[in-house]
């Protein structure tokens, strides 16, 4: 029967042929990309399809993108069919509305939605089809795949969680320091005598506010560095800095220019909204992206079962 069908529209074509007058004009005859179960998806269906995203995609991505086009068109067909096993239903006053809703939308009358998709490759009735097809697997998601959706309270919780953990990352930090100047190339000494005066520093600072001291032994003028945002230092000294605490000094910290005496004088952090403001914005994030897995998951086993032949080449 699958077969047939794809016969049929074969025999269909050249019937059609076969009837057209010798005008010395080629007649184009449809053809078909796949077959799904009982129905096929035409080479024109496809055409239509790509209008929108050929324009945009490199020469050298084309046919994947092609293929990976038909491979959505083929999975939206199998859940079409499974909306329509289903015994699920789609009224024409439904579509009109939806026609309607896009008119408003878009500012279009009747014949400005034509024109407009005229332009994508679409005639209304087309596009009528095409439209109960999307609302026939929205619902058919909605109705088959919805209720499996579970999203616990200790789930939004264990995400609110995660998000705070990681808005406790901090994102800036405010920076002083002690420079301990060294050569290019210093030597065993000049490294020793530069880390008794690190740790000397330290030692005062304990006891002596950060800037005096800096003010008093440090070999750079700008004792105040600033705010530094994640990503714009060094890797080796980010790593360091952004492990410090508010008002943490730490040392020796490399540097081109010698030893550093590091003071985080402050940081900044994401902010991240009460748990009772963020908790119904959550769900809704889980359950779609449940709702995505467990879709991918029933179009995998609809696939496992049904009959497709792909015949693009």
């Amino acid at each position: 029967m699958r077969q047939l069908l794809v016969w049929v529209v074969v025999l269909v074509a050249g019937q059609a042929s076969a009837q057209q007058p010798d005008t010395g004009k080629r007649l184009n005859l449809e053809r078909v990309v796949a077959v799904v179960n009982e129905s096929v998806i035409l080479r024109s269906e496809l055409d239509a399809r790509l209008v929108p995203v050929l324009s945009m995609t490199a020469p050298i991505a084309r046919q994947q993108r092609i293929a990976k086009t038909l491979d959505e068109m083929i999975n939206e067909e199998l859940i079409v069919q499974a909306a329509e096993a289903a015994k699920i239903q789609v009224d024409s006053s439904e579509i009109q509305a939806a026609l309607d809703e896009i008119k408003q939308q878009n500012n279009l009358d009747d014949a400005g939605l034509a024109q407009a998709l005229a332009m994508q490759g679409y005639t209304l009735q087309a596009y009528k089809l095409d439209l109960r097809r999307q609302m026939l697997r929205l619902r058919a998601i909605n109705q088959l795949v919805g209720p499996k959706v579970q999203v616990t309270d200790e789930d939004v919780r264990a995400r609110y969680d995660q998000l705070q953990r990681r808005s406790a990352t901090v994102e800036a930090v405010f920076l002083s320091h002690i420079l301990i100047r060294l050569p290019a190339h210093p030597t065993e000494q000049q490294m020793v005598q530069a880390n008794e005066k690190v740790a000397k520093a330290i030692e005062e600072t304990k006891m002596t506010p950060f800037a005096v001291v800096a003010q008093r032994i440090s070999a750079s003028p700008d004792i105040v560095l600033g705010w530094f945002q994640r990503g714009s230092l060094d890797p080796a000294f980010e790593q360091i800095v952004f492990s410090m605490q508010k008002g943490e000094v730490r040392g020796p910290v490399p540097g081109p220019d010698g030893l550093h005496v590091i003071r985080v004088d402050d940081i900044k952090q994401s902010a991240l909204k009460p748990f009772p403001e963020m908790k119904e914005k959550l769900e809704r994030e889980l359950k779609r992206a449940e709702l995505e897995k467990q879709v991918e998951t029933w179009v995998e086993e609809l696939r496992k079962k049904a009959y497709v032949d792909i015949k693009l080449q």
